[in-house]
């Protein structure tokens, strides 16, 4: 098995050189590609050294069986062609093909048969945010069918890569010196004991792009006609993703239901005792597999509503562990 990582220095990059190993992966030939910046630069993984190359239009990708993808829409969408020329399958982390009808948008615990055609030899990631909550959505949309959701995301400074995580910790170090942030550049305004309520660039209806993205990926993944509506927020965490959901299905499904089904999910663990100040939280999320979930009870404003509250590390199952999921269920097609 040929396996090659393109954006190795990154945030993900680095993420899925860790989960491959953990996993055990079966790699007997490791490629690790990267901009000007990063070539040169040296990974160990599993006990050898590996150097980062240049990422290049050549045949550098011959003989590779799985490529992970994780350098940007930009970078994805021009070297594409290079990558998959030989046969090799994408698994993509960028944005830059996921609404694509020829490329299919996976979450394995919610639909892994879709990687099975992928007419492109590409399969994209879809965005953490998405994944998070589709893991959780899957098994109550067996119960039954969800109308709409609405959702609050609290997203770390880690969901904007390493640099963002950097800036914070660097904006924290500057305020306890000198009393003021002099460091803002990933982010539109200081993220140290703040808030931003914007994650990404805004769109023509007052809705970021990231909260359009869990509107159609949604869809997609899960081949519904869910109408979703989310405000997506920054906050001064530094690892995990949270979000309050608030779901309405065709029939009213009980709290107790909901709990049942969740607590069976492949990928979800369920962590619901609010008497007893027991629920999720991102510090215990972070560097974790699974999708934590919690505070599930009826919403009081629908009475075929839910109401519930999830966490869980964006870097792992939001984005590199997705991504090698993906690839071992094809691994166990072959």
């Amino acid at each position: 098995m040929k396996v090659a990582i393109v954006g190795a220095s990154g945030a993900v990059g680095q993420e899925l050189l860790r989960i491959l190993a953990e996993r055990n992966f079966p790699i007997d030939e490791l490629l690790l590609f990267g901009s000007v910046r990063s070539a040169g630069t040296k990974y160990e993984f599993r006990g050898k050294e590996y150097e980062v190359k240049l990422l290049q239009h050549n045949d550098d990708f011959k003989g590779v069986d799985f490529a992970f993808t994780s350098a940007g829409a930009g970078t994805s969408k021009e070297f594409a062609d290079t990558i998959t020329k030989y046969g090799a399958i994408m698994i993509d982390n960028s944005s830059a093909f996921r609404m694509n009808e020829d490329v299919p948008l996976v979450v394995p615990e919610c639909n892994a048969e879709d990687a099975l055609n992928r007419p492109r030899g590409i399969i994209a990631n879809p965005n953490c945010t998405t994944i998070m909550m589709v893991v959780v959505l899957k098994p109550l949309e067996q119960l039954s069918h969800i109308r709409r959701i609405h959702i609050a995301s609290y997203q770390s400074a880690s969901g904007a890569g390493a640099a963002a995580m950097a800036e914070l910790q660097q904006q924290y170090k500057e305020l306890l010196e000198t009393g003021k942030v002099e460091t803002i550049k990933k982010f539109p305004h200081q993220l140290a004991y703040n808030v931003i309520p914007q994650i990404d660039v805004f769109t023509d209806t007052d809705y970021t792009k990231e909260e359009m993205k869990m509107y159609h990926e949604t869809r997609k993944i899960m081949h519904s006609d869910v109408q979703t509506s989310a405000t997506c927020v920054r906050i001064s965490s530094l690892r995990s993703h949270s979000e309050s959901v608030w779901l309405e299905t065709e029939r009213p499904i009980t709290a107790e239901e909901a709990r049942k089904v969740l607590a069976a999910a492949p990928g979800v663990t369920l962590v619901d005792d609010p008497q007893n100040y027991v629920y999720p939280m991102p510090l215990e999320s972070a560097g974790k597999d699974d999708i934590y979930v919690g505070r599930v009870r009826k919403d009081l404003a629908n009475e075929n509503g839910l109401t519930l509250w999830l966490t869980g590390d964006q870097i792992r199952k939001g984005a590199a562990l997705n991504a090698v999921q993906i690839a071992e269920y094809l691994v166990d097609k072959k």
